[in-house]
């Protein structure tokens, strides 16, 4: 399920993929063997289908009892959580061959979707560079190959370039590869990285001398993948995580020394925290923190003294939360302090920390969420959210009068701070993008305001942004509250009702669906379909509060927003019912699990990718990975009340006899976030009791996890299916 902690605050279950008769393999109860069906059997029973209409497969049931506060839940499905199990593996590989079978007359749509897209993307590409301590930095692609090449230029573009690390080559013979960190030591020297090869989000820090070429030997397993690195440039430190993938703990590690004598230097005891390690942008600390939903705490050391002992700054505080970084003789603290709902900008003394000390910068406003800061030597930019779309607000140290925006020109967009770890620059880098203008990076004199465009994502072929229109309405929800719409579709529409319409939505953690540019996209408006992005509560866009009123007990907000939305869509002729999809993945797998079960009237199809949809039996064991950092968000099970209220809106558990739309779900056997058993099980729950005759695809990759396939261009294979789902339903077949 779940979320992911970083070196600010942690929001976010990250958001990842784009995400529903046969003969029953068997039935048998707790403590029965003999009727256990052998892989031979399941996907003989389950697989085999006429070619005039495939069969769906049948999960056998196996009721195991739950009970809590008094309360018993009969799980048939329980046993799908024994990854192992070559029943369940044979499960999932029938589900994914019926899949198969049922789309199979959309193959060739498949391919020409998946060559349309890929065909949008710039083989040979290559990141804005950055400029860090005298080396240019920068990512680029080869024409043909999946992965990056990380690399870097001495003091000018024209320099020879230095291949830190080429991800294509480290990839060879793995069926999946990621890397992460690429964190160089301060000399320029060495560079620590971290590699996944399950996509279980486990990384194995390597170090390569940047001089010479080789490999160091040095090989830490079982990490979130970056190191930071101390002054002396031998010293680095790193996040270990438990067996629940929760990071836990803090090394420190010298080069040149087995793994084993690492020192442990932070234990977070706390179940529901986790913590990170990170340095400040002066270079100058190195900072420990420990987050939860609701409260942070922050340690730190001189980073040239890599064995000092740490010092706390804050101690935690239920409902206190707060950010640090340093400039001068201060740290800058960004926090809710003293009820600053929408967050302010405070500072206090490096030899003075705890919050009496802390003296306000950036006040708290009421129509103003304070999402981030940026500081330079002369400048202090502050990234703003107000009436649901991101500002960039410039301020100069020495002189208060110079306080301004920068002016973006468009009516909804996206925009925010980009890589600037340059301290005495007077440039922000920052990157832009609409609904319609392709993602562009900015330099922007922050003296002169002057903006330079150093790139603008090229689109490959015809495409021309003065063909689509954006639009930004208000849906009003049933308590009156305006919900945000951003539109986006191809100039001609005509509000007839007839438009197939994919309304998309996450609205939780906080995190906030920012209307940015998809070239993927253009797949589908250029087939008549409206995008519509609904900004719901549980999101961040119109402030904290907006946040506050879609988590815990006002959960269901989050639902009732998305639905109110879609009726919204339908009464102003955008859609009908017969055109309107809906899709959203992880906590937004959730919001479609629940709106299923709710209004299963308003759509056509969904789409759920890697859903958490079995919120009770998750939440309630908290071996499964990061489940007690969510208490904040969904509430403690263990709590009779919370359980009341989260087990009113389990997708999973509140499947019933009725009609439901049409369904893709989606998942990855190795997911480290939402387990592969939530969905495999809902899909089983579905088929036995939905009462209608429309599609229930369920389509598990074998080999990945939360994000799906590894590489720049596979994973569009899994949006090709999904686009193909929405078009056959849609009646387009071009």
């Amino acid at each position: 399920m779940k979320k992911a902690n970083n070196s600010t605050t942690a929001p976010a279950m990250l958001l990842s993929a784009c995400l529903l008769a046969g003969t029953a393999c068997s039935t048998t109860q707790p403590g029965t063997t003999a009727e256990t069906a052998t892989t031979e059997q399941i996907t003989e029973a389950t697989v085999k289908a006429n070619a005039a209409q495939p069969q769906p497969p049948v999960a056998s049931k196996k009721p195991k009892e739950l009970t809590a506060h008094g309360h018993t839940r009969t799980d048939n499905y329980y046993w799908m959580n024994e990854r192992e199990n070559p029943e369940v593996i044979a499960y999932l590989n029938a589900e994914n061959e019926y899949t198969k079978q049922v789309m199979a007359d959309t193959e060739a749509l498949q391919e020409k979707l998946f060559n349309e897209i890929v065909g949008r993307i710039k083989q040979t590409d290559e990141s804005v560079p950055y400029k860090k301590n005298g080396f240019f930095y920068y990512t680029r692609f080869e024409a043909g190959k999946e992965y990056p090449i990380y690399a870097r230029k001495k003091g000018s573009l024209d320099a020879k370039e230095e291949i830190m690390v080429n991800a294509n080559e480290r990839a060879e013979g793995k069926s999946y590869y990621a890397a992460a960190g690429m964190n160089v030591s301060p000399d320029n020297r060495l560079v620590a990285f971290g590699e996944d090869t399950v996509s279980r989000r486990q990384y194995t820090i390597r170090f390569k001398d940047l001089q010479t070429g080789e490999l160091l030997p040095d090989r830490i397993p079982n990490t979130t993948g970056g190191a930071v690195w101390a002054n002396d440039n031998k010293t680095v430190f790193y996040t270990m995580k438990d067996p629940s993938l929760r990071s836990f703990k803090i090394f420190r590690h010298t080069l040149g020394t087995p793994t084993s004598q690492d020192k442990e230097v932070y234990h977070e005891a706390d179940e529901t925290f986790s913590t990170f390690v990170y340095k400040t942008k002066s270079e100058k600390y190195i900072i420990i923190g420990s987050s939860s939903t609701l409260s942070q705490e922050y340690r730190f050391l001189d980073a040239a003294n890599p064995t000092a002992t740490l010092k706390v700054i804050q101690p935690r505080e239920r409902g206190l939360e707060y950010g640090v970084d340093h400039f001068g003789d201060s740290f800058y603290i960004r926090t809710n302090k003293d009820g600053a709902t929408n967050f302010k900008l405070m500072k206090t003394p490096v030899g003075k920390t705890t919050k009496e000390n802390w003296k306000e910068v950036i006040p708290h406003r009421a129509d103003t969420y304070l999402e981030g800061t940026e500081i330079f030597k002369d400048y202090l930019v502050l990234q703003e959210r107000q009436n649901g779309l991101t500002q960039l607000r410039v301020k100069k140290w020495n002189d208060p009068k110079t306080d301004y925006y920068v002016d973006f020109g468009e009516e909804a967009y996206t925009a925010g701070i980009s890589v600037n770890p340059d301290f005495d620059s007077k440039v922000l880098r920052y990157v832009y993008s609409s609904l319609t203008t392709p993602s562009s990076t900015f330099d922007y004199n922050m003296e002169t305001k002057q903006k330079t465009l150093l790139k603008e994502q090229e689109v490959v072929g015809d495409f021309d942004k003065n063909n689509y229109e954006a639009k930004r309405i208000y849906a009003t929800a049933k308590d009156g509250t305006k919900i945000p719409v951003s539109l986006v579709y191809r100039k001609g529409l005509k509000l007839d009702g007839n438009n197939p319409t994919l309304q998309y939505a996450y609205g939780s953690y906080g995190i906030s669906m920012n209307p940015g540019f998809s070239s993927v996209r253009l797949s589908l408006l250029d087939r008549g379909f409206v995008y519509a992005i609904a900004h719901i509560r549980g999101g961040q866009e119109m402030g904290r509060q907006w946040y506050e009123d879609g988590k815990l007990m006002k959960k269901k907000n989050t639902f009732t927003d998305f639905i109110d939305v879609s009726e919204y869509l339908i009464q102003q002729g955008y859609t009908n019912p017969d055109k309107l999809f809906a899709q959203g993945g992880s906590a937004g797998g959730l919001l479609i699990g629940a709106v299923a079960n709710m209004r299963p009237d308003l759509y056509e199809g969904m789409h759920a990718a890697v859903p958490f949809v079995d919120v009770i039996t998750t939440m309630l064991d908290t071996s499964i990975p990061l489940t007690t950092g969510e208490f904040d968000e969904w509430g403690n099970p263990a709590n009779k009340d919370a359980y009341d209220y989260m087990l009113s809106y389990s997708p999973y558990d509140n499947v019933e006899a009725k009609d439901y739309p049409n369904m893709l779900v989606t998942t990855g056997l190795h997911d480290s976030q939402v387990q592969y058993f939530e969905p495999a099980k809902w899909v089983a729950k579905l088929r036995e009791l939905k009462t209608d005759d429309n599609l229930l695809l369920f389509q598990t990759n074998m080999e990945a996890g939360h994000g799906g396939a590894s590489g720049r261009f596979q994973p569009y294979r899994e949006t090709a299916l999904q686009y193909a789902f929405f078009l056959k339903l849609a009646g387009i077949n071009e």
